[in-house]
């Protein structure tokens, strides 16, 4: 007998349909939840590479600084949230200590949850951001790497460096489907205080399965100059970019 749930599996990377062997499921369809599993651990454990991560944006001649936050491996970030979202003593004095402050566009980079979707999608994902914030002529301020960062040390880094918007690239909570996705935050206006509520969060950034990063920096693109246009972001954003223009 056919099952009609065979047929919906190629729309979705749920686990529907895996079949079973007397009263459990196959042995493969074991070993596969076995992989995801292991693969979602890896990559919230693993340490990112933040110095590799660097030298691509070096070759790019990518302006970039490197910044920490109080947390000095994965155990302790996931213990303390709270110490993800701010800088140390030296993060905070180095960003104090740039020339010119006042760009249009703070953008930070940390591997968040998933150190293994910034070091898949990172470089890619930033190059069409900064292609895109070319073409609008906005200003970016030397590029944040902070490893072990929580999305909210975005509002810190972006009032320090006095930039109207603030972007966090970082790496999404792994699940059983995904352990690769990448989100992006924007912020309008960002300072300490700012609530998830002020910001807007383009999420499941992996292609091919996901969002694409053309698509991504399109829709962050059109989010951007509406945000610059309104004076505001998050909920009071509302997102009515015609579904065309993500191509």
């Amino acid at each position: 007998m056919n099952d009609p749930w065979h047929s919906l599996r190629r729309f979705t990377q749920a686990r529907i349909a895996l079949g079973r062997a007397g009263n459990g499921i196959t042995t493969a369809a074991y070993l596969d939840f076995q992989l995801a599993h292991a693969s979602a651990r890896d990559a919230v454990l693993k340490t990112w590479d933040v110095d590799g991560f660097a030298a691509q944006l070096q070759q790019q001649s990518l302006a970039h600084i490197r910044l920490n936050t109080p947390i000095s491996d994965r155990t302790r970030y996931l213990q303390r949230p709270d110490l993800g979202r701010r800088l140390d003593a030296d993060g905070l004095k180095r960003l104090m200590e740039l020339a010119e402050p006042g760009f249009d566009v703070a953008i930070i980079i940390s591997n968040g949850l998933s150190s293994t979707a910034v070091e898949t999608h990172g470089i890619p994902m930033l190059q069409h951001i900064v292609a895109r914030y070319a073409e609008m002529a906005l200003s970016i301020a030397p590029i944040c790497l902070v490893p072990n960062a929580r999305v909210a040390i975005s509002d810190c880094i972006g009032a320090l460096l006095q930039a109207s918007l603030a972007v966090i690239m970082v790496g999404e909570r792994p699940g059983l489907s995904a352990a690769d996705s990448l989100g992006l935050y924007l912020t309008y206006a960002p300072r300490e205080g700012n609530t998830d509520a002020e910001r807007n969060c383009l999420s499941n950034i992996r292609p091919p399965e996901g969002l694409s990063y053309q698509a991504a920096a399109q829709k962050l693109a059109y989010l951007s100059r509406e945000a610059l246009r309104s004076g505001v972001s998050g909920v009071h954003l509302k997102d009515d970019m015609p579904k065309q223009l993500l191509g």
